[in-house]
């Protein structure tokens, strides 16, 4: 739906060189008018020369409350972007950041999810990206001006010429360094111009490569990458703070080469002349240009404030879209990651706050809190587990937001990540100070290791990545059937003497046979009996095992034992790992494991009908799928997994439904 007539009414947060470039672009542009600027000092002299005609404001938020303020450009030091993105997403203000937009895909994600529920826009400022020199360019690849295209060449680098530890472009504690501040811009030029070679607005790496030269402070001086895409097509990107560069983009085809100097000015640099392209084949060279005059800014103020008035929550190629700014920057997660580069900003003991700079907030929300037997807290209906997180600032995003939704119990391993996933848990409740009022699941001995020695061992081990001196609730990883249960029993028994496992124990992946023989040893002996299973449980039943030594509790005769003995169940894989998603179908059998593991005409049926209920319910089947779990007359605790915002949010839906039990019995016909 399109706004009225008039000009998108701007404000700037952070009036600096790159903000005053904005304005600059907002001074020729068509769709957008700045309105005002927020700083920390409105009684800066050069205020009012720099940016005349526009209403100083005292405060980042004072814009936000701002009725009459549309959208902010965001133009703080890069460790501010997410956190004012957000806070503009829940302020009602579109909003164009800066590049990188935040510091990882991870915070970029957050930044999005949040404009997603906002139904605002959100962009981030690569400005060349807009401007008409790059859709020739891309008509000159994608009509094969130079062949097949094979390898691209992009720099971008400059030298500082003295290193100084406070400068935003070297102190770690800003993000310093030139792979976030000017790396972005070779890095999504060489996707774009790969894309365009396959008819596409971008493509993403296949592989990335990447070093650095680091300073005193972590960050880079100098820095280099080989992108290698699906098509064989290969790109070399350089940045730099302390070189300068030829900041040249070539594009090698089978044919020739196009060269673009300093391609993110465009023709809008006026200092640089105006902008070319040269085609250079056979030993000859034509240079194209387009002579355009207006401010390479003002291309992107436009196309941002047309697509706000045109509700558009993102940019339309050749602009960055949410995807394309998520690819360039798991390029970048990459590069940095190759070089050694974790900023100090992102640390345990710094990050103590939520993505938007806030204290974590209370543990209450749509998860609902149950009793589990043998547990003294009361824990959330649903586990997270979190393995898929490699560092602290992209796994405590996650976890803040579990917390604050209503979640405090969570799901580790001794395993999971060669231990880095209670290396996480450890960092994350230690920072945030809410281990006694947090549900921690921990197992270990895991198959080879799967004996009763290895328990003690692997639980020292655990606790001291943990920082934490006991769990609540506590599995074997796997059975060994050569070892008689008792030995088992004993092990787990003297932990909960020790007081290093305080609630249940029991088995991930036990048969029931093995349960209640582990339980009558127990009751023979007065040792403490196992409480609580970690099988596979969903409404698909599973028909071969994901792993080697898997064991599901979907069958009837299991689901009845259950019943019986009340056993707690931690379901894994609790939503049949995407059977309820639009990846499987009876059609479809590209993926292996889905089809070895779920293919049968039973499980279809239930996945028809729970597509049918969905449908009645207004949600997904993979809503209904959840909400089978949390339905069963046995205590059932389902494990879940997301990996981002959205998708831990979209899971939460669940909740809002309750199954009754012969919806229950229903879904499970067949």
């Amino acid at each position: 739906m399109f706004m009225t007539d008039s000009k998108i009414r701007w404000g700037i947060i952070g009036p600096g060189s790159i903000a005053k470039a904005f304005r600059g672009g907002l001074e020729n542009a068509q769709h957008g008018v700045l309105a005002a600027i927020a700083t920390r000092d409105p009684n800066r002299p050069d205020l009012a020369e720099d940016f005349p005609g526009a209403r100083i404001l005292k405060g980042y938020d004072a814009l936000l409350a701002d009725p009459d303020i549309d959208a902010v450009y965001i133009a703080v030091p890069h460790t501010g972007h997410a956190e004012w993105a957000i806070k503009a997403a829940e302020a009602g203000k579109h909003v164009l950041v800066e590049k990188p937009l935040a510091l990882s895909a991870h915070e970029i994600d957050a930044v999005f999810h949040a404009h997603r529920k906002a139904g605002t826009f959100a962009g981030e400022a690569f400005m060349y990206r807009l401007h008409p020199q790059v859709v020739q360019l891309i008509e000159l690849i994608r009509s094969g001006a130079i062949g097949e295209v094979r390898m691209i060449q992009s720099s971008f680098g400059f030298s500082m010429g003295k290193f100084q530890p406070e400068h935003r472009l070297f102190a770690s504690s800003l993000a310093g360094g030139g792979i976030l501040d000017v790396g972005g811009y070779p890095v999504s030029m060489a996707r774009l111009i790969a894309g365009a070679a396959i008819g596409k607005p971008f493509a993403d790496p296949v592989k990335v490569r990447g070093t650095a030269k680091l300073n005193d402070e972590g960050t880079d001086d100098w820095a280099a990458a080989i992108l290698t895409f699906k098509n064989g097509i290969i790109a070399q990107v350089s940045c730099a703070v302390m070189a300068n560069l030829d900041n040249v983009l070539r594009i090698h085809g089978s044919e020739g080469r196009i060269e673009v100097p300093d391609f993110w000015f465009a023709a809008g640099d006026r200092t640089r002349g105006p902008g070319r392209i040269d085609i250079i084949k056979g030993g000859k060279t034509e240079t194209l240009s387009l002579g355009e005059e207006r401010h390479v800014y003002s291309f992107e103020a436009d196309a941002a404030s047309l697509a706000i008035k045109e509700g558009r929550t993102e940019f339309p190629a050749p602009g960055m879209s949410w995807a394309d700014s998520l690819g360039n920057a798991r390029v970048l997660d990459i590069w940095r990651k190759d070089a050694g580069i974790e900023y100090s900003i992102e640390r345990p003991s710094v990050r103590t706050r939520t993505i938007d700079n806030r204290p974590l907030g209370p543990n209450t929300g749509v998860i609902p809190k149950r009793t589990i037997p043998g547990l003294a807290k009361s824990a959330s209906a649903a586990a997270l587990g979190f393995e898929d997180f490699k560092t602290f600032s992209s796994g405590a995003i996650l976890l803040d937001a579990f917390w604050e939704r209503g979640g405090n119990l969570f799901d580790t391993a001794f395993v999971y990540g060669a231990g880095y996933t209670e290396k996480l848990f450890g960092e994350w409740h230690t920072s945030r100070g809410v281990r006694e009022n947090a549900v921690l699941i921990g197992k270990g001995a895991h198959s080879p290791l799967c004996y009763p020695d290895v328990i003690a061992r692997q639980l020292t081990q655990s606790l001291d990545r943990l920082q934490t001196d006991y769990v609540d609730v506590y599995f074997m990883h796997r059975d060994n059937l050569d070892v008689p249960v008792g030995e088992f029993v004993d092990a787990m028994d003297a932990e909960v003497k020790a007081g290093r496992i305080r609630g249940p124990f029991g088995g991930s992946n036990w048969t029931k046979e093995r349960f209640d023989e582990a339980i009558a040893y127990a009751e023979r002996t007065g040792k403490t009996k196992p409480q609580a299973l970690s099988n596979n449980f969903a409404l698909a039943e599973m028909l071969d095992p994901i792993w080697d030594g898997c064991v599901t509790a979907s069958t009837p005769d299991f689901k009845q034992w259950l019943i019986d003995r009340q056993v707690t169940n931690f379901s894994w894989s609790s939503q049949a790992r995407g059977f309820f998603t639009d990846r499987a179908g009876r059609e479809k059998t590209d993926n292996e494991e889905l089809v070895r593991v779920w293919y049968n005409d039973q499980n279809f049926g239930r996945r028809d009908r729970a597509i049918e209920l969905a449908r009645r319910l207004g949600k997904s089947p993979i809503h209904v799928a959840l909400a089978y779990v949390l339905a069963q007359p046995f205590p059932s605790v389902p494990l879940i997994g997301p990996r981002t915002l959205g998708e831990l949010d979209d899971s939460l839906n669940a909740f809002e439904i309750q199954l009754t039990p012969e919806q229950v019995k229903w879904l499970e016909q067949g």
